[in-house]
């Protein structure tokens, strides 16, 4: 299979293209990913830039046909694209079926969002003076996406995008061509015209500095790294651009003496573990009260340990390989790191199953102390640690004391700890009694301090990014 770009309508090739390798199986090669260049993505801005006046003046049922269509086509797809995304990402079956679906789901939320925006008509504080505020598309968005959800994060940046009336560039993550393609053949399929939506595929070094620095893009969302987030903020910020950024995560989930153990045990393993633990939700601070702190241990050991980590699309596989031999060598280093700092490690290393692919067992680091880089950093793979508190107000102090607040979680029956977490953990999402990991679609999106910047994600919050506000005076 050969995965193109889609400019101005048109599947446009490229002089190189690069294998798409699953990581379960590396003598499974999906197709060959077109590798576009400067040329190609000026192509791809110069459609959005004309299609784009055209597109603002859709009317709401123009907008909520194509993304209903959208929508309903990946939900009838959701088998085959869920394959397709976990011969990609590695993901189990059963996770990138459920992703796809969150995708469909996303489209048919904002086919929705497209009938019911709104605006204000105000009294002025002048006789004969009436206002109106409403709020207009920003015209052409850049989006920048990850390799970790393929397609839902793509899905929850375009069809806000979209449903605003913005056109698009979509420059996805080199790892997962396949499914981006695939979501820009289902967009090619429906009603949208020519150029409104553009997939230019290749390197991010490459293609992202063009992106961001043409003065025709308006706006850049982004979800990906610290410090490449860091970098586009500067450059948007030179360029008074809007931007839109998710990062990084250190995700804390405090544990309690009073939580159900087998709770408790169960939603670090899934915060942890799930998805091989390349969320940037992931919990991978285990922050453990010393009253409960061996016995969860100990059961959350067992737990871990009778994970069946194999080929994603195995029957009952419940961890698929790390995405590619870079990730796995740096969740290696990190663990060995651990140990020369003077943690205890179980699990974490790298095993080999019948097929060649990307497989490490799952780590439970103990006997950490947060000032350990292993507590700091994040590694973005199947890491947790497990970090001993005496109490609440320590357990706060500690899920707190990191640069990092994308998400928190608590494990506890107290109603008063609940409480008081959900007040003072300092993180964009909080759960009690829940993984860290796991958002519903139709909530906003986003995190504190390091993990985020600019407006949130998802919901009906994603208007705040996506438009611009527009106060009408009138004299009558």
């Amino acid at each position: 299979m050969d995965y193109q770009n889609l400019i101005d309508g048109a599947w446009v090739s490229c002089g190189t293209a690069v294998p798409n390798v699953n990581p379960s199986d590396t003598t499974d090669v999906l197709g060959h990913a077109a590798q576009a260049g400067i040329e190609e993505m000026t192509q791809a801005i110069s459609a959005a830039d004309a299609a784009a006046q055209g597109w603002a003046a859709s009317t709401p049922q123009q907008r909520f046909d194509v993304l209903d269509f959208i929508g309903t086509e990946i939900l009838s797809n959701a088998q085959a694209l869920g394959k397709l995304l976990s011969r990609e990402e590695g993901k189990t079956l059963p996770e990138g079926i459920g992703e796809v679906t969150r995708a469909g789901h996303i489209f048919k939320f904002f086919a929705g969002e497209a009938l019911r925006q709104t605006g204000d008509l105000l009294a002025s504080v002048r006789p004969g003076v009436g206002i109106d505020v409403t709020r207009d598309p920003m015209g052409v968005v850049g989006l920048i996406t990850p390799w970790n959800f393929p397609i839902a994060i793509p899905a929850w940046k375009v069809a806000p995008a979209l449903a605003y009336g913005n056109a698009v560039v979509l420059k996805p993550a080199e790892l997962v061509p396949g499914c981006a393609h695939a979501l820009a053949q289902i967009i090619a399929k429906s009603d949208l015209p020519k150029g409104v939506f553009n997939l230019v595929l290749g390197l991010g070094s490459e293609l992202g500095p063009t992106l961001i620095n043409d003065p025709r893009v308006t706006a850049i969302s982004f979800t990906g790294s610290v410090p490449t987030g860091r970098g586009i903020a500067a450059a948007c910020g030179a360029q008074l651009k809007k931007v839109q950024l998710e990062m990084g995560g250190k995700n804390p989930l405090v544990v309690l003496d009073d939580a159900d153990l087998e709770t408790a045990v169960e939603v670090a393993l899934n915060g942890s573990f799930f998805s091989t633990g390349q969320r940037c939700t992931a919990s991978s601070r285990l922050i453990v009260t010393q009253g409960i702190h061996d016995r969860f241990v100990a059961r959350l050991t067992e737990r871990m340990r009778a994970l069946k980590v194999d080929h994603a699309l195995g029957d009952g596989v419940q961890m698929g390989p790390v995405v590619d031999a870079r990730q796995l060598a740096q969740n290696l280093e990190y663990v060995q790191i651990a140990k020369d700092q003077g943690a205890q490690v179980i699990g974490g290393a790298r095993v080999t199953r019948e097929t060649e692919g990307f497989y490490m067992e799952p780590a439970l680091i103990t006997d950490t102390t947060n000032d350990m880089r292993i507590n700091r950093e994040e590694v973005f793979g199947p890491v947790a640690t497990v970090i001993k508190v005496a109490d609440f107000d320590t357990a706060v102090r500690v899920a707190n004391d990191t640069e990092f607040g994308l998400s928190a979680g608590i494990c506890t029956q107290s109603l008063k700890h609940a409480t008081l977490f959900k007040a003072q953990a300092q993180a964009g999402m909080v759960m009690v009694n829940l993984p860290t990991a796991g958002v519903d679609y139709h909530v906003p999106f986003g995190g504190t301090k390091g993990s985020s910047f600019g407006s949130r994600e998802q919901g009906r919050y994603a208007a705040e990014f996506y438009t611009k506000v527009k106060t009408a005076y009138t004299g009558v």
